[in-house]
């Protein structure tokens, strides 16, 4: 998710991606554990995107 994206969003719709994003990490995460992902830097893109979503969402706790 790019951050224009991201900033476009409402409030309840980044919750509800970083919900989603948080367990698709984890099932990532998971599936690595077990065999290799064929690209794993997929992991790395995945935890970036839930940090953009919690940044933001944590900026607009505080405006």
């Amino acid at each position: 998710m790019k951050q224009s994206e991201i900033k476009e969003a409402s409030t309840a719709e980044l919750q509800e991606k970083l919900s989603d994003s948080r367990k698709a990490f984890s099932d990532l995460k998971m599936a690595h554990a077990i065999t290799p992902l064929e690209n794993p830097i997929q992991l790395r893109e995945q935890r970036r995107a839930i940090a953009r979503i919690a940044t933001e969402l944590t900026k607009r706790e505080v405006q």
